[in-house]
């Protein structure tokens, strides 16, 4: 394959990956030129598009492609009845005052306006009136201030500024417009037709100021109409945004007309690599930008080529021979090792610059957080390494709605070089062929790869160890030490007469304890001058019929994969096939185990917990650490030991990772409960679980601090009589005893979910989930609508 040293610099070439026994394929054409889909899926935008998007960093979980942020919650305000009856009574109120005030009615209305001019403008007397010009002049303009701090009140306690908001302000343009032009025209009506004691103190105080000689030029005049016009319209024009809504009239008109190409911009934009351009690789940046813009490259080329660009940075050597790759072929530089460029079909949306899959949006629901309600949710590599549980009955959606979405992501990320996945489930679940490098049918004979039971090592106490895990790890009475003790003595001498490990009917033979067969391996032993391992032998003899030897257990258990239906599998002399998992720890390979789980349930069950045995050794012995791992079990039914929880605990130190479904969490030991959902830093609860399983996701999740509000209801006891009488009058017609509400708000401490809610409040087709990220940042359990 055509790798062009990106996947060499790891130590590893396309030779390494796992092929069927025979001769070698003849090498393959070199990969088309062709253009490739602009769309990062059917339905999304186009490439240079999609990378314009911006991606905010929230919190963990949250889907960040073009995510917007929620508006800050608005505190619970008052209903728009009272709204509306509050705006009724003030504008009555005013009314009647300003009534009142204009006919005399209110005592010693001027005395304030007496203090403050001289004697000789009023009558004497607390009642009496302006004597002179002056004092009228005056009264007109106390009455114009008085008029507005009477309206400012009345549009206070009568809260229009809230109705605005909520009726005219909030229905946006153009009806916030005409609606600030509508009360502009009936507002310049009061003023001119002198409602509204506006125009005569104006001109009151300019001739005050002026002289009123200044009226003698009817220009002056029409200027100062004209002011008192503007001056009414301007809080209208401020109100009703009139500036912008000309601004997008005018905007939408220019739109209209096509303009002349913009010139380049001075910052490039994330289509014209400007990370290659800083490094000087100006060449390489354009021919990329090429690529992107006439459509020749997808998501996932942009990603391949990001990520091979950051391994070889340190490296010059292999700088240049990326970049001399990517002046050759464009957007084909540095392939995958099996040439493939995207996945047939997407069935969910993906986002490769940040390694997100979507798998739902959160519930508008009030156990999530405000600021959560309605954004989407993800899953990516920096929460996945921290190992998923899923739970839920048959049906739930665990398969079809998490699994396969986290699968598909998990392929396109190999196809970019960033990541490597496992998938072991039936046949069919996980998707099709053609989206994987390598498919291991066990039990079907048409399939291309075997499978190794002891994980590709030489090591006999390393294969004895994960082989006993898989084995009896879990069968609770047995130490699976004791196993693997057993196993290695047979496994040594085996290896050392014959240069491989036993194949199954081999291996059964010898914990049976067939005499020909020991007798046979002591022989070709003392032949080849073995002396150790025919020590070993020998100690396996003696022990073999003992109190708790492990042998008959083990034998019982290899007999399960001692079937007609496995007779081509798991050879291990030369013309074995076997696919090894330890081809996972460098090459970013797509690998679908299929299990044979109807016809051979059991069978499949322990190969379940041998793969998951080999993964976590595999991993957890890697030396080169900057490739993605992850195990996807699609059943985890009785394949989770001690042994095996601990090494998923480890998984997240070695940037690896796992996602286990399970039916109920009983299908786990129970002294394994509290373990497993320790070691995992993400948890999903579906649809239909029990109050038991329930409960134990209630104590993993906690409890928060709540603010709690009673309302306790308290008969009210006149004691005059009048009041008695209202009482019983209300009583009378209403039916009920007068009382009155007391209110207590407090903090309280309750759980997160409860096992009841989780059992009976959570909607088919939902979730309930927690993400931890491998830096520790978490994020409470979300109620998610699951559209994956």
């Amino acid at each position: 394959m055509d790798t062009e040293g990106t996947y060499d610099a790891r130590g590893t070439g396309a030779e390494r990956v796992p092929r069927p026994a025979g001769p070698p394929p003849a090498a393959p054409p070199p990969p088309t030129y062709a253009p490739q889909p602009r769309r990062p899926a059917a339905d999304g935008p186009g490439v240079e598009e999609w990378l314009r998007t911006p991606r905010p960093v929230r919190e963990p979980g949250v889907w960040r492609y073009g995510h917007v942020p929620r508006p800050p919650e608005k505190p619970e305000g008052v209903s728009d009845r009272s709204l509306l009856v509050g705006v009724l009574i003030s504008v009555l109120s005013g009314l009647l005052l300003w009534s009142l005030w204009r006919n005399g009615y209110i005592p010693y209305r001027l005395v304030p306006l007496k203090l403050f001019t001289p004697g000789d403008w009023w009558y004497a007397g607390t009642f009496g009136g302006p004597r002179t010009i002056e004092g009228a002049d005056a009264l007109t303009v106390y009455e114009a201030v008085l008029f507005g701090l009477l309206v400012y009140g009345c549009g206070r306690l009568g809260n229009w500024s809230e109705i605005f908001r909520r009726h005219v302000a909030g229905r946006g343009q153009p009806f916030l417009g005409l609606a600030t032009a509508a009360g502009g025209a009936l507002a310049e009506l009061l003023v001119w037709k002198d409602a509204v004691p506006l125009v005569r103190p104006v001109l009151i105080l300019v001739a005050s100021v002026a002289g009123g000689e200044i009226y003698q030029s009817q220009t002056v005049v029409n200027v100062i109409y004209a002011l008192i016009a503007l001056g009414v319209l301007w809080p209208f024009a401020r109100l009703g945004r009139w500036r912008e809504l000309a601004a997008a009239r005018r905007g939408r008109a220019a739109a209209a007309v096509p303009d002349a190409p913009a010139g380049p911009p001075d910052a490039p934009t994330p289509e014209q690599w400007p990370e290659l351009r800083e490094a000087g690789m100006r060449d390489a940046a354009e021919a990329l930008t090429a690529e992107v813009r006439t459509g020749r490259m997808n998501d996932v080329d942009v990603a391949r080529l990001r990520h091979a660009w950051s391994v070889g940075r340190g490296h010059p050597e292999r700088l240049a021979a990326l970049t001399e790759a990517v002046l050759r072929t464009g957007g084909a530089a540095a392939l995958h090792p099996s040439g493939a460029r995207d996945l047939a079909r997407r069935t969910v949306r993906h986002d490769l610059l940040t390694g997100q899959v979507r798998i739902g949006s959160c519930t508008d629901d009030p156990h999530n957080p405000y600021a959560r309600r309605g954004s989407g949710v993800a899953l990516e590599p920096a929460l996945l390494g921290t190992s998923l549980l899923a739970v839920g009955p048959p049906g739930a959606g665990k398969s079809a709605r998490l699994v396969r979405p986290v699968v598909e992501s998990l392929a396109l990320q190999a196809l970019a070089g960033r990541a490597a996945v496992l998938a072991v489930g039936a046949g069919g679940e996980l998707g099709p062929d053609d989206a994987f490098d390598v498919v291991v049918r066990i039990g079907d004979p048409a399939s291309v790869h075997d499978f190794d039971l002891y994980g590709g090592t030489t090591d006999p106490d390393e294969a004895a160890g994960v082989l006993a895990e898989g084995l009896v790890g879990d069968v609770t009475h047995l130490d699976s030490r004791r196993a693997a003790t057993v196993l290695a003595q047979l496994l040594g001498p085996y290896r050392a007469v014959h240069g491989h490990f036993p194949g199954v009917p081999a291996l059964r033979e010898l914990l049976d304890g067939d005499t020909a067969a020991i007798d046979a391996l002591r022989e070709a032993l003392g032949a080849g001058g073995h002396q150790s391992m025919l020590r070993e032998l020998e100690a396996r003899t003696r022990q073999k019929g003992g109190a708790g030897d492990p042998g008959p257990v083990l034998a019982d258990r290899i007999a399960l994969l001692d079937r007609p239906a496995f007779a081509p599998f798991f050879a291990t002399g030369d013309q074995a096939r076997p696919f090894s998992l330890r081809s996972l720890e460098h090459l970013p390979l797509r690998v679908r185990i299929d299990l044979p789980e109807r016809a051979h349930a059991e069978a499949s069950r322990l190969l379940t917990r041998l793969v998951l045995a080999q993964f976590t050794a595999v991993t957890a012995a890697r030396t080169d650490r900057s490739l993605f791992v992850c195990l996807v079990l699609d059943d985890a039914t009785h394949t989770v030991t001690a042994e095996t929880v601990r090494g998923i605990r480890r998984l997240r130190s070695v940037n690896a990772g796992a996602l286990l479904t399970l039916r109920t969490v009983d299908d786990v030991p129970e002294g394994l409960h509290t373990a497993l959902l320790g070691a995992v830093g993400c948890c999903m609860a579906f649809s239909g679980v029990t109050t038991w399983d329930g409960k134990r996701f209630a104590e993993v999740w906690g409890k928060e601090w709540v603010e709690t509000r009673e309302v306790a209801q308290h008969a009210v006891f006149a004691d005059q009589p009048f009041t008695r009488a209202l009482h019983g009058l209300r009583k009378l017609v209403t039916g009920k005893v007068v009382t009155r509400d007391a209110v207590t708000v407090r903090r309280v401490e309750r759980e997160r979910w409860s096992a009841s809610e989780l059992a009976y409040q959570v909607p088919p087709g939902h979730a309930v989930l927690s993400v931890t990220t491998v830096e520790g940042e978490h994020a409470p359990p979300l109620l998610v609508t699951l559209d994956g």
